[in-house]
């Protein structure tokens, strides 16, 4: 099982971009897949979830409004839409697969059993 992020890049402040992640192979036990992000000097920090099957999704609140995450499933891709990107959203973006709860429990990010490459997304003031 392999996710593979891309989209990532430099924009101006109030820009945007579109981030995606292609899930191959089969996950088992996944019902979810989400996004999380790494700014320098800083812990991992969740962003998003979307359930595969009801569609649910979670934000963190430094996000909401801005972000918004969609999924296909007949391609397994899940997209992260960000929109008036800010200098504090400059991070690595991380998508990973794992139940709705685990994905959105802080807790238990160290429990997630799938995660893909990062892609870089810098926000210029």
């Amino acid at each position: 099982v392999q996710l593979q992020a891309s989209g990532g890049g430099l924009v101006q402040a109030g820009g945007s971009l579109r981030l995606s992640c292609e899930a191959s192979g089969r996950i088992f036990g996944a019902f979810a897949m989400g996004w999380f992000r790494q700014a320098p000097g800083k812990e991992r920090e969740f962003v998003t979830a979307i359930s595969w099957y009801d569609g649910s999704t979670a934000y963190a609140d430094s996000v909401k409004g801005r972000f918004t995450i969609s999924k296909d499933n007949a391609k397994n891709m899940v997209y992260l839409q960000m929109n008036s990107l800010r200098p504090a959203d400059t991070a690595v973006y991380f998508c990973a697969a794992d139940s709705f709860r685990r994905l959105t429990t802080p807790q238990a990010m160290s429990l997630i059993g799938y995660w893909g490459q990062g892609t870089q997304v810098t926000v210029s003031s």
